[in-house]
């Protein structure tokens, strides 16, 4: 009893402390800055957030519901709040400089301060600043951008393109396309959906149910919704069997999915969906011969096959996509985030012959097609996204990243598995990898898990990565240089080094 009296009493105390610390700092800002922000920094206090950090810091845990995020980190994992970029560089507020090895959210393929796209955003907002693409109008420059990116995407089947703001709602839009299409075939009962477990597609309602991450479905209703059913990972590092050969674990794992679409009725599924590698899964690439026997499999049955290009597209395999890369023949693809190098919000459906003929015929008979975003087509995101085609085509950066693939992944590897047992597996391809640790780490680390530890530690060290709890993802841009990667191995070496003496 006792000493549960003293734990209160110095919890009590590192409150009283903490207010003091605000009330300090209110002060301070109530005379430098507006009443209206010292009155936010109030509400901020009283909503029990930690004002000990100050300023805009403050007011982040306050006034900006963060993605991802959990609200109680500000306790003990001060947020970096970035300022300005270039090239492949970040700044925060402290001025302290930071590599990024995630670009952005892999995402910003070509860096921050590109003048050719800063300045094709720039002409267009002076010549055209916003016009949307209903009721059959349209922009001169979504209609060339339309065109030059199906050009680029023929090699997959591509044929037609539909606008988006990104990834989540590019994603719906096929799965709302696929059940156009068999409405028009007269079967409207093909509704389901086959996704897979660690898969993400996104956070709108349906690309994140078809996502097969529980965490983004924990406390939101009915998500995931009754026709998404969601098929195993094919991780076949950790869920194939003992004495099982990767082939083998591909034939499982393409019988599972025939066999929940006869258990379900064939004639009830509309598609399966699925990225070439698993991004936010983890980095998972497929095993040796899984999208050869799955598309077989969905042959048979008729079901369509929506490939997921968001963080794969535009080069970060080694190929223009992932698709190209792994011999994929998709119905529907799906694009967004190195599509304009994260510069403004752009996204696309692209559809091949098979669907885009059945669709137009259907939107013929129903008078229009009854589909469209405000910001779909946007004239500024059309220009950013025709200049980032522009530039990838010219610097061809599939080439450098499969010329550069095997010293990305070496030199990460001799950054983090030299002398030691901790690391489970370092998996990827191209300019997309991860390495994830060994189990029962996190109880050496207090309860914080591995991966986050680490990436705490790099942050502090001037390096961004990207932390999945047990596993730590890099995905540089596009424009590393020789010197990037070198500063990248020798940070990493320095912060596992640091994690280590943290876990000992």
């Amino acid at each position: 009893n006792v000493g549960r009296e003293g734990a209160r009493g110095q919890a009590a105390e590192r409150e009283r402390k903490r207010k003091r610390e605000g009330e300090r700092l209110l002060l301070a800002w109530g005379r430098s800055s507006s009443m209206a922000l010292a009155a936010k920094m109030q509400g901020a206090l009283r909503r029990g957030y930690s004002t000990s950090r100050g300023g805009l810091s403050a007011l982040a845990s306050a006034t900006h519901l963060t993605a991802f995020t959990n609200p109680a980190e500000d306790s003990f994992e001060e947020p970096v709040m970035l300022t300005r970029g270039e090239g492949v560089y970040v700044w925060d507020t402290e001025g302290k400089r930071y590599l990024d090895t995630l670009s952005g959210l892999w995402s910003n393929a070509l860096g921050n301060g590109n003048d050719r796209i800063v300045n094709a955003a720039t002409t267009q907002m002076k010549k055209l600043a916003y016009q949307h693409t209903f009721w059959n109008r349209t922009t001169d420059v979504a209609e060339e951008y339309a065109d030059r990116l199906v050009n680029f995407s023929s090699g997959i089947g591509a044929t037609q393109a539909f606008f988006s703001s990104g990834g989540s709602d590019a994603n719906d839009t096929n799965i709302k396309l696929a059940w156009y299409y068999w409405s028009a075939l007269g079967e409207p009962q093909r509704t389901k959906i086959i996704a897979r477990e660690k898969g993400y597609h996104g956070v709108t309602i349906t690309a994140a149910s078809i996502s097969g991450q529980p965490k983004m479905h924990a406390g939101f209703g009915p998500l995931p919704l009754n026709f998404v059913k969601h098929v195993s990972c094919p991780h076949y590092f950790k869920y194939g069997l003992e004495g099982e050969t990767e082939d083998q674990y591909s034939s499982r794992l393409a019988k599972e999915i025939d066999d929940l679409i006869v258990r379900e009725g064939p004639e009830t599924v509309a598609c399966f969906i699925a990225e070439p590698i698993c991004g936010a899964g983890g980095v998972i690439p497929p095993p040796a011969g899984y999208f050869e026997k799955v598309q077989a499999v969905l042959k048979k049955h008729g079901v369509l096959f929506i490939i997921d290009e968001v963080i794969t597209g535009f080069g970060r395999t080694g190929a223009k996509f992932g698709s190209n890369f792994y011999g994929i023949q998709p119905d529907l693809i799906t694009i967004a985030k190195a599509m304009s190098s994260s510069y403004y919000p752009l996204g696309a459906a692209l559809l091949t012959e098979r669907i885009a003929d059945v669709v137009r015929e259907q939107a013929e008979k129903f008078g229009n097609f009854g589909h469209g975003y405000t910001y779909g087509g946007h004239p500024v995101a059309c220009a950013i996204g025709l200049e980032t085609l522009n530039i990838y085509e010219e610097l061809q950066p599939w080439d450098t990243i499969r010329a550069n693939r095997d010293h990305f992944h070496e030199g990460v590897r001799r950054s983090v598995c030299t002398g030691s047992q901790l690391i489970a597996e370092v998996r990827g391809e191209g300019y997309m990898l991860a390495f994830e640790f060994i189990p029962g780490l996190e109880e050496r680390a207090d309860g914080v898990p591995p991966g986050t530890l680490f990436a705490n530690i790099a942050q502090r060290e001037g390096l961004l990565v990207r932390s999945l709890g047990d596993t730590v993802v890099l995905a540089p841009g596009f424009t590393y240089t020789e010197e990037n990667f070198a500063e990248l191995f020798e940070k990493l070496a320095r912060t596992f080094h640091l994690f280590e003496q943290r876990l000992s």
